[in-house]
């Protein structure tokens, strides 16, 4: 498998990514799961979440604006999606910031079956039980080897975690993927950390490497980012350019421009 033939798989079976998430860029996640090729929906009703988590082949969960009743709906399409046996992506969005949301993510592990956790490097070591710290959504500091916190973390929980940064670590807990693709740009507007999760959530719908899914996932996204930045340095602009690169983007600039380091 490859990033190319993996996403020639997303734009041929159009998997339906069923989301309950962030609200301040419930928008951007759908429109760049549309953009990839697959079909999204923001369904959030605990009396409709199991339904539509029936028909969908990816399931992708975002505690950036968590409630206490959005956790419930989680959980239950959360079961729903182990029961049809599809991915479940979380994104541990501010774990570490509060003790509502550190709780409720460990909650959320606990009772279902995640397939993929992603998170920065904070949000992680919080959740790994290292000592970290998170302001707000941002990354502070977390005391540790992020390579081996991600893979013993993954390995004690048999899940696949993917910690975001300048270069994306992710492991399984017996592979580990460095992804080097990506812009400095693509932090300067809200929301391409939840993207990220979307398209994780579109890659893992046709992969069943969870691992490799999100390196292709985050390479993908990445060498988008980077060549957005060539035609645009604000950000508006720069988040449009990134929304149609990712649309059009070329066998040829994938191939010569992935940067995906596999490691023991």
């Amino acid at each position: 498998m490859s990033i190319i033939r993996t996403l020639g798989k997303i734009k041929e079976q159009k998997p339906l990514i069923h989301h309950i998430t962030n609200w301040v860029t419930i928008y951007d996640c759908a429109n760049i799961v549309r953009v990839v090729g697959a079909l999204p929906v923001m369904a959030h009703a605990p009396e409709e979440v199991e339904q539509m988590t029936s028909i969908s082949s990816a399931l992708v969960l975002n505690i950036g604006t968590l409630t206490v009743d959005l956790v419930r709906s989680m959980i239950l399409a959360g079961m729903k999606a182990n029961e049809k046996k599809i991915p479940v992506v979380l994104d541990a969005v501010g774990a570490g910031a509060t003790d509502l949301r550190t709780e409720k993510a460990k909650e959320i592990l606990k009772k279902i079956k995640i397939s993929i956790l992603k998170g920065n490097s904070s949000e992680i070591g919080t959740l790994a039980g290292a000592d970290a710290e998170t302001k707000g959504v941002e990354a502070i500091s977390v005391k540790g080897d992020v390579v081996e916190i991600a893979k013993s973390l993954a390995g004690k929980n048999g899940l696949t975690v993917v910690i975001t940064g300048k270069e994306d670590i992710i492991s399984n807990g017996k592979d580990v993927y460095v992804c080097k693709n990506g812009h400095p740009m693509m932090g300067k507007f809200v929301g391409s950390g939840c993207m990220a999760a979307s398209v994780i959530g579109a890659f893992a719908a046709v992969e069943k490497d969870y691992a490799l899914a999100s390196a292709y996932a985050l390479s993908f996204f990445g060498i988008a980012g980077e060549i957005a930045a060539k035609t645009a340095s604000a950000p508006d602009a720069y988040k449009a350019a990134l929304f149609d690169k990712i649309f059009d983007l070329k066998e040829n600039e994938i191939k010569e421009m992935e940067r995906i380091e596999k490691r023991g």
